[in-house]
């Protein structure tokens, strides 16, 4: 070979390996949570909000939509990942390729219409996750006992899906549980007597609009809850458990349900701005407490069995007189005066 044709060799050679893709030494990203992370976007079908999911650049880069790496740390493990409003081309279950960043603390999944099936086994393997949002989506079947295992969960939010069957008793067992909010979905059954144990870190319990019944438990009396909310249920019998002075109440919403019990005899929290408890069978008079709540600020206590003139002061005589019709024999102002 001519010293010429040598140098055309060299040149060529060098154009071409220009062309080929130079690895990147400089990616913060951990291969392995980058390879789950495409794995799972082409399980869900490559979904064009997930554009910016790109083999060629850094997972940790803010670009990549719903990812976020723990900079703070320094480790650029993927800490959170919110996969929202995404259009998939299929019905699709959650991949059980989630279940591969070990370093996980919040999983948002909200707003995926075509995201059906179970929740997945394989989300137990995030031993380090604390929120758990499964939103608006069409995931069935039940929620699952094995949540549980996840000790480390704060709040579970499984709202607005195709849920069924009962309650996981087990939920219980979470001691760093603060929260669960189920609405809107097919869950039947009773609430457990389980959830009376409760760790103290637990506040909030949302079920409504689904198709729960039954006694709610005496144990739950045990509860300092600042937010209860089961309207719209077939929930029976006796629910003062949830009230209480000694108690942090911030709202208590058990409206359209099926309850009986004497409210004269209830005592109410300091902290109280929302009772709504219309639809229902309570009856007695309303408790002059509710004249000593500061922040009181929205009451609905309509067509119920109450009887009685209505507490003066306060801010009772605020409320219209829809938040007070239809009872037996409620009177004084906003609704007609009582008769001598």
């Amino acid at each position: 070979m001519t010293s010429t044709s040598l140098i055309t060799f060299f040149l060529i050679l060098a154009l071409s390996l220009s062309t080929l893709p130079i690895p990147s030494f400089s990616e913060l990203c951990n291969p392995q949570d980058k390879q789950v992370l495409l794995k799972l976007k082409n399980q869900l079908g490559n979904p064009t909000q997930l554009v910016s999911w790109d083999s060629s650049t850094d997972c940790c880069n803010p670009t990549w939509q719903g990812v976020t790496c723990d900079e703070y740390n320094k480790t650029y493990r993927i800490i959170i990942l919110s996969l929202s409003d995404l259009n998939l081309p299929k019905l699709c279950p959650i991949p059980s390729s989630i279940g591969n960043l070990p370093f996980l603390q919040i999983l948002e999944i909200r707003n995926i219409p075509n995201l059906v099936g179970p929740i997945p086994l394989a989300i137990t393997n995030l031993t380090k996750l604390n929120y758990l949002y499964i939103t608006h989506t069409n995931i069935s079947s039940s929620i699952p006992e094995f949540i549980s295992r996840i000790q480390t969960i704060v709040t579970i939010n499984f709202s607005y899906n195709k849920l069924s069957g009962e309650l996981p008793s087990s939920l219980s067992q979470l001691p760093n549980l603060v929260g669960i909010s189920f609405n809107d979905n097919f869950l039947s059954g009773t609430i457990p007597e389980s959830y009376g144990s409760f760790s103290n870190l637990f506040t909030s319990i949302t079920l409504e609009r689904n198709q729960l019944s039954g006694n709610i438990p005496a144990t739950l009396a045990k509860l300092n809850l600042s937010f209860v909310d089961l309207s719209s249920n077939r929930f029976e019998g006796d629910a003062s458990v949830f009230f209480g002075s000694e108690k942090n109440t911030q709202q208590i919403i058990l409206a359209k349900n099926k309850l009986a019990f004497d409210l004269g005899k209830v005592e109410l929290s300091s902290n109280l701005n929302t009772l709504d408890i219309r639809n229902n069978y309570i009856y007695g008079k309303l408790p002059e407490g509710l004249t000593a709540l500061k922040y009181l600020h929205k009451l609905n206590v309509s067509y119920n069995n109450l009887c009685g003139e209505i507490p003066q002061g306060g801010n009772l005589q605020r409320f219209d007189v829809y938040s007070y019709q239809h009872n037996k024999c409620l009177c004084g102002s906003p609704l007609p005066s009582c008769k001598t």
